[in-house]
């Protein structure tokens, strides 16, 4: 029997639209391989934590292109906490000696959100004896408040006792950015030296 009128190209549409939508499939998997996994939370694409100006504890005004071919993690933060900050780069430090010769490739940085008490002396005094490498960033009020904001970063004064002894409640977090400058993890503290060694020699290598 003859084929109905129509039914060739009907069956060639039909074929068409099964071809495409096999070479979408394997396309789709091909990419999800070449994706990274990370062991951090992958914020590649944010539009947020895209730059700063701020002034390092030298007294240099700093952007984020300074650090340009460095994968750089950088932490807001103040000198007096008592647990979250100074674990966070220690464990940075810790870090920095699993990476072995790449950790030259890193740059740490540690912004205050104390601008009050933290000065460029403290910053200069405090940073730096968690690693000689990392460096302390600060801006006045205004500028502090604008980078947490373009950072999506929380902090508040605590009123303590008295007036100098209020302490910060922030967020406890890291971002990395890679050796072009773009927002790729987010790292959340307490996540351990050896996985984010390992996602940082992953952003070393292109991923």
């Amino acid at each position: 029997m003859d084929p109905a009128p129509g039914a060739g190209p009907v069956r060639l549409v039909r074929w068409a639209g099964w071809l495409i939508a096999v070479c979408a499939l394997l396309l789709a998997t091909a990419c999800g391989r070449d994706k990274p996994s990370f062991a951090n939370t992958d914020i590649t694409g944010a539009s947020f934590a895209r730059d700063f100006e701020l002034t390092d504890h030298h007294g240099k005004t700093r952007r984020l292109a300074d650090y340009r071919d460095k994968v750089v993690v950088m932490f807001f933060g103040f000198t007096q906490c008592p647990d979250v900050c100074p674990t966070t780069l220690q464990e940075m430090a810790e870090v920095m000696k699993v990476l072995g010769p790449d950790a030259e490739r890193v740059q740490v940085l540690f912004v205050t959100i104390d601008p009050e008490r933290d000065t460029a002396q403290l910053l200069s005094q405090y940073v730096p004896a968690f690693d000689p490498r990392f460096v302390g960033l600060f801006g006045d009020t205004a500028t502090t408040a604008k980078t947490a904001k373009d950072f999506k970063v929380f902090y508040q004064k605590v009123p303590g006792k008295t007036e100098t002894s209020y302490t910060m409640d922030h967020t406890a977090g890291s971002y990395v950015f890679d050796p072009q400058g773009k927002p790729r993890l987010f790292v959340k503290h307490g996540r351990g030296a050896g996985p984010l060694a390992n996602d940082i020699r992953a952003l070393l290598k292109g991923a």
